[in-house]
């Protein structure tokens, strides 16, 4: 054997050494990448009922969407009313308040006028009570002193007989 077959067979045999060593960490690859197939068909399998759900839920979501943009339309239906339905309130009670200061110019003047008659002729009614007791009472007054003079005379004349 020359050399160059030692040498030669050197190289083979770090070559298989080399081989051995390279080997394992492809075995355990292998059966890496067996495992992470099997979880991505797993996965598949549990994915395909799960995006089925998803769509249904979907649909549900839209339906109920449809739903509500169905009401806000009625809801702003009725707001559209019901804004012509204040507009006309609002008028009416405007016409109301004019009607009410109208009536209220028109009868505060007369009222003021009633009223002062009123108290005048209380007032007056009032004097001429006052006036005719009055008089009553000095006519009673101007009765006693008559009567009063009519006793004193009388008394003189009796006392003089």
């Amino acid at each position: 054997m020359s050399a160059g077959e030692i040498a030669g067979l050197i190289a083979a045999g770090a070559f298989v050494v080399l081989v051995l060593f390279i080997i394992r960490p492809l075995w355990k690859l292998g059966a890496t990448i067996d495992a992470a197939t099997k979880t991505v068909q797993d996965i598949d399998k549990q994915i395909v009922p799960i995006l089925g759900n998803v769509n249904t839920t979907v649909d549900n979501i839209n339906t109920a969407l449809v739903q509500v943009h169905s009401s806000l339309d009625g809801v702003n239906i009725q707001l559209e009313r019901l804004d012509t339905i204040t507009n006309h309130a609002q008028a009416v009670s405007a016409n109301v308040a004019n009607i009410s200061s109208i009536v209220g110019a028109a009868a505060s003047n007369p009222l003021v006028k009633v009223a002062a008659f009123g108290y005048g002729l209380r007032k007056t009614v009032s004097q001429r009570k006052a006036a005719d007791e009055d008089r009553e009472v000095r006519g009673a007054i101007k009765a006693r002193k008559a009567e009063a003079k009519a006793s004193r005379r009388s008394g003189r004349h009796a006392k003089g007989l």
